[in-house]
């Protein structure tokens, strides 16, 4: 199976499946003498793992994570880093029932017709289990990026099936199980899983990555773009659907007076951009939004097929998160990380050598979509 390996100076290489005895990934690139430990990682882990709220999946997982290789006396030595996660709470009986038959909206059917085998257990490959290795190696990414640039990676919820959930402060994003940036619907977000996890079945969700102090120049014009490679990692995570770069889908009800950002010596007027113009950032904040479809396996009788095409009903027992996007944010998170880290090492190959005659535009402090009102939501 080709397809495993993102990047092309800073790679990462994941390997393993839901249900087998561990999960890992190999990351190459990474520049020598960052002081690493395997609590730096950890404290990523920690926010994506499952099991932190009755709101997602209740299989119990520590997703501690082992540094192999890469890494001598606290910082690493530009060698490959190996990561590894085992898994320790597999439930493999609940998917029995799945040996010769497809889940609808999985990838069982897909899997099965391309390589001619599959294993059923959990989605195997296809698990969002996998996600955990992003998360892991993006915390090397990250404090790389922090420490070289001031570049501060951050998300929250956007958006839970109906339920808007527009920015106010990030000092909330953290204080409840929702990722949410917006204390005053986090209760209307816990009756609402409530209710659903009742009905035994599950909605989609909206999330948004936001990357301050991005330098200017990140990047390329044509076939290195910076938000194509952000769309591309972002389209990589399970169960999204869609993504928007800056206002996005909104742009389509704007008009050029408004929707073009505007500079003035004091910096951007807006960013409507998303911090990225021509395939390259613009100095402003970077921002992702990620649409995330509701989860497949829900516990209300689907029809499907079997391997011999016959019908069958079938109703996915187990323990599955009714709504994946509680816990992207920081996968959402990881997957910007990694792209910012690749071009920033891209970059500096290429480019550390330039100096522009002009002095640079200051960035813009705006957080999170720009409406069509050109109000920052920060």
């Amino acid at each position: 199976m080709a397809g495993n390996t993102l990047g092309r100076v800073f790679t990462v290489t994941s390997f393993g499946e839901s249900h087998g005895p561990a999960i890992g990934c190999v990351v190459d690139g990474c520049p020598p003498g960052l002081a690493l430990s395997a609590g730096d990682i950890q404290q990523d882990l920690d926010r994506r793992k499952p099991g932190t709220s009755r709101h997602v999946t209740q299989r119990q997982e520590s997703d501690t994570v082992e540094i192999l290789s890469g890494v001598f006396e606290g910082k690493t030595t530009g060698t490959p880093i190996a990561l590894l996660i085992r898994n320790e709470d597999q439930r493999s009986r609940d998917y029995g029932n799945l040996i010769d038959t497809f889940r609808p909206g999985h990838a069982d059917y897909t899997y099965w017709q391309k390589y001619g085998i599959r294993d059923h257990r959990g989605g195997g490959r296809s698990s969002a289990r996998e996600t955990a290795v992003r998360v892991a190696a993006a915390a090397i990414a990250r404090k790389w990026l922090q420490e070289q640039h001031g570049v501060v990676i951050r998300g929250y919820l956007s958006q839970l099936g109906p339920i808007e959930a527009p920015f106010q402060s990030w000092e909330t994003v953290d204080a409840n199980p929702f990722f949410s940036a917006n204390a005053e619907v986090v209760g209307k977000l816990e009756s609402f899983m409530d209710e659903l996890r009742k009905a035994g079945d599950s909605v989609g969700a909206k999330i948004t990555a936001v990357a301050e102090h991005v330098p200017v120049g990140w990047g390329a014009p044509v076939y290195a773009k910076l938000d194509a490679d952000l769309a591309g990692a972002m389209m990589s995570i399970n169960a999204v659907k869609a993504v928007e770069i800056g206002a996005g889908f909104a742009s389509v009800a704007q008009r050029g007076s408004e929707h073009s950002d505007e500079l003035t010596p004091e910096g951007f007027v807006t960013n409507h951009a998303g911090g990225i113009l021509g395939g390259i950032s613009t100095g402003q904040n970077v921002v992702v939004t990620i649409a995330i479809k509701p989860t497949s396996s829900i516990r209300i009788p689907r029809r499907s097929i079997d391997k011999q095409g016959n019908p069958v009903t079938l109703e996915t027992n187990g323990r599955h998160d009714p709504c994946v996007g509680i816990r992207a944010t920081p996968i959402a998170e990881a997957m910007m990380a990694l792209v910012l880290m690749d071009h920033a090492l891209l970059h500096r190959a290429q480019n550390a050598d330039v100096q522009t005659p002009t002095p640079k535009i200051p960035g813009s402090s705006t957080y999170g979509p720009v409406p069509a009102s050109k109000k920052s939501t920060a």
